[in-house]
């Protein structure tokens, strides 16, 4: 086990006290630990991490420190290889992986495909990397830290699940004055066309919405659960949308959208009927920590409109919930519905098992 706040010092003893990345569940710690830091900016995806890391080298010629799942490597690897390797313009970076998947560590599917593979890219990508597992590790990441200095290259460590440890931290008292993310997923099932299809971000969003389908036994609409892929939801369901004649739902989330934000121009550019986007919106990557995502402040009335989808809906209450997402549903035309929900999620959830199967069922046409 490492104490987070050690590691912190260790990186600042060594010239690296700038921290920007995307929240992940292994490294929960770390980013919640530097909630309040100045020198810490969470980014909408591994890509702008790095290049954010990049331009603060830039200027101050100091390694930042750029942490991110494994899974999101995919994300970093254009500006890794296009901008800060050592063929174009040797830029020094240090990136904190969360391994996910790694070898001895049970993990849902993604993971594990992602963690057999997480070795092999970072030497594919010819980034030196170490693994810390305990304080006296901490050797190892020194030296390749001073390797990243003398010879302006990215380096990386991989850190496994349960390894970094802090101070319990008090938890935040959120605003409960919207509805719960289950309760707005009751509404819908109960309303949706029994022929519907539903592609539902991941996270808790997909794990809440196999859960209560499975406690009310509904039967309207078929899932289609993103247990991977960030971010790209929406234009799952829009690829889908474009080539069948039902309605196709997709349940995002705030931290989802904003990651791959340009996905929505697609959709209102392609202003397909059957189309129906539904942002759960708590302004949390809440599933990895609860870190901020700063979507409280966007007007996702003027951006969705901005950008061609033709109608927006909003609820934050109760109040009427049932008559909005009627309208909601009887839309022709690209539609956004706006959920405010509170943070919370109900106990013991499960996680989609045999996806095969679940594809298959997805796909049956009835």
């Amino acid at each position: 086990m490492i104490k987070v706040d050690t590691l912190i010092n260790l990186l600042k003893k060594n010239k690296t006290n700038f921290f920007t990345g995307v929240p992940d569940s292994v490294l929960k710690e770390l980013s919640t630990y530097l909630k309040n830091d100045k020198k810490h900016i969470i980014a909408t995806n591994e890509g702008s991490a790095v290049s954010i890391g990049i331009g603060y080298y830039l200027a101050t010629k100091k390694i930042p420190c750029v942490y991110l799942q494994n899974s999101g490597l995919s994300n970093a690897i254009n500006p890794l290889i296009s901008i800060s390797s050592k063929q174009v313009y040797s830029i020094p970076l240090l990136l904190m992986v969360g391994w996910r998947g790694s070898p001895n560590n049970p993990d849902e599917p993604q993971h594990l495909a992602k963690g057999k593979i997480t070795p092999s890219l970072l030497k594919l990508l010819k980034i030196d990397y170490c693994v810390l597992r305990k304080e006296k590790d901490f050797a190892k990441l020194k030296t390749i830290i001073k390797k990243a200095n003398l010879k302006k290259t990215t380096v990386a460590c991989l850190i496994e699940k349960g390894t970094l440890r802090t101070k319990k931290i008090k938890k935040k008292i959120f605003n409960k004055k919207f509805i719960y993310r289950s309760e707005f997923i009751k509404f819908f099932l109960n309303l949706i066309p029994k022929n519907s299809k539903i592609v539902s971000t991941t996270g808790y969003t997909s794990r809440e919405l196999m859960e209560i389908r499975r406690k009310m036994k509904s039967q309207n609409g078929k899932d289609f659960y993103m247990v991977g892929g960030m971010g790209h939801a929406s234009s799952v369901a829009m690829g889908y949308a474009l080539h069948s004649k039902k309605k196709v739902f997709c349940l995002d989330g705030d931290g989802s959208i904003l990651m791959h934000l340009g996905a929505l121009r697609t959709a209102g550019y392609l202003k397909n009927d059957n189309f129906k986007h539904i942002l759960l919106n708590n302004n949390s990557h809440e599933s990895v920590g609860g870190q901020t995502t700063t979507a409280r402040d966007i007007d996702f009335r003027k951006l969705s409109k901005s950008i061609g989808y033709k109608h927006y809906f909003k609820i934050n209450n109760k109040n009427k919930i049932k008559l909005k997402i009627n309208e909601f549903i009887k839309t022709r035309g690209t539609s956004l519905l706006e959920v405010k929900i509170n943070n919370g999620t109900l106990n013991k959830l499960s996680r989609p098992k045999n996806l095969i199967n679940i594809k298959e069922r997805f796909m049956v046409n009835k």
